[in-house]
């Protein structure tokens, strides 16, 4: 199908260790905001913007999710529908790094995409405007070339080359609407009729 001609929400969601600044990268991009101070993600919280491809406009849809284990319960719902899944690292932390492989196959388990060998991932290391740097770009993109993912980096708090992994993953978003979506239109889906801003959060 060359043309899309109903409205498309294509649902990406991010993924990766608390700490490692999931949210201010939503922040960061959806509504060009920063802040220094750390509040962990409660359950899920989630932003929309319209993202234009190809002639076409979207509406991206971001999930942002809990990084710790009490809300691995969510993990499942939350994961299912989606048409690219963002793995998120801090480059000054080895550790972060290396649960991405945990994160990833998590996500195949409990997303149960359609064609899981052909499933998008774009990984996104994130703060690289600190200096005591762990995870090198060789080796991160050493890693995604192994798994099949895109590699991106860049700082949420700086602003530094966070538009580019966003459109890309609503670029892939769309070639799994187009292969999957498209012809099951019995698989349940998020939609919103105009892009806005949306929280699911409990903040208390």
């Amino acid at each position: 199908m060359s043309e899309i001609k109903a409205p498309v929400t294509l649902k990406t969601i991010l993924i990766g260790n608390s700490g490692v600044g999931k949210s201010s990268v939503m922040n960061r991009y959806v509504n060009h905001r920063f802040t220094n101070m750390y509040r962990a993600t409660i359950g899920t919280d989630f932003f929309s913007k319209a993202v234009s491809i190809g002639g076409n406009t979207v509406t991206l849809q971001i999930w942002d999710t809990a990084g710790t284990e009490r809300f691995q319960s969510l993990g499942s719902p939350l994961y299912r529908g989606s048409h690219c899944c963002m793995l998120v690292f801090d480059v000054t932390s080895t550790a972060s790094f290396s649960a991405l492989d945990v994160w990833r196959k998590e996500f195949l388990v409990q997303g149960e995409p359609q064609d899981p060998s052909d499933f998008p991932f774009i990984v996104l290391g994130n703060k690289t405007d600190l200096s005591n740097r762990q995870v090198s770009h060789r080796k991160a993109l050493q890693w995604c070339e192994e798994i099949g993912a895109e590699y991106f980096e860049g700082s949420a708090k700086e602003d530094l080359d966070l538009e580019k992994p966003f459109l890309r993953a609503a670029e892939l978003g769309l070639q799994q609407y187009k292969k999957h979506t498209l012809e099951n239109t019995g698989h349940f889906q998020i939609t919103c009729e105009q892009p806005r801003e949306t929280r699911n959060t409990c903040e208390c």
